[in-house]
């Protein structure tokens, strides 16, 4: 089975307070009051400042976003996060910004069967986000990061 996540996760009011200036934008909630933009094809067009360059080793992040992410950290912490895993490898990619700059990472896992999911990027994101786990789970699942397992699922289940 695959999983295939490229999200900007933040706050509830503050990620809807963003993607409402965003084309195509749409946002699903997690729990612990946060929430997720996937990252569509339509998003990426939107925010693009057109550069081709790989932006801090991401392979999603529109180039220039990390800007527009540093400018809407001045409200609460913002994260982008990438995961892609088909049979149980794969990677994850994870950052943050707080106060309109970068604060965490970017941090990454590579290809490999197993990790600590408790020290996952997306999990150290979350936690930076304020996410808490509960005995038995990660801030991954604490949140409901598990509940879909592609972009179009989110955004199936989110609203704007």
């Amino acid at each position: 089975m695959s999983y295939g996540l490229q999200a900007v996760i933040a706050g509830e009011e503050l990620l809807r307070a963003g993607a409402r200036d965003v084309p195509g934008a749409k946002v699903a909630s997690l729990r612990q009051g946060l929430s997720l933009m996937p990252i569509t094809d339509e998003v990426f067009d939107a925010v693009t400042d057109g550069s081709t360059e790989r932006a801090l080793g991401f392979w999603r992040l529109p180039g220039g976003f990390e800007e527009l992410l540093a400018r809407w950290s001045a409200a609460g912490p913002v994260a982008y996060v990438e995961a892609d895993y088909f049979g149980g490898v794969g990677r994850q990619r994870a950052a943050v910004w707080a106060g309109g700059a970068l604060v965490l990472g970017p941090l990454d896992v590579p290809a490999k069967k197993r990790f600590s999911r408790t020290v996952s990027p997306i999990s150290q994101a979350l936690r930076r986000l304020g996410a808490r786990r509960s005995l038995g789970e990660d801030e991954f699942d604490a949140v409901g990061l598990d509940r879909h397992r592609a972009n179009e699922h989110w955004i199936a289940s989110g609203s704007r």
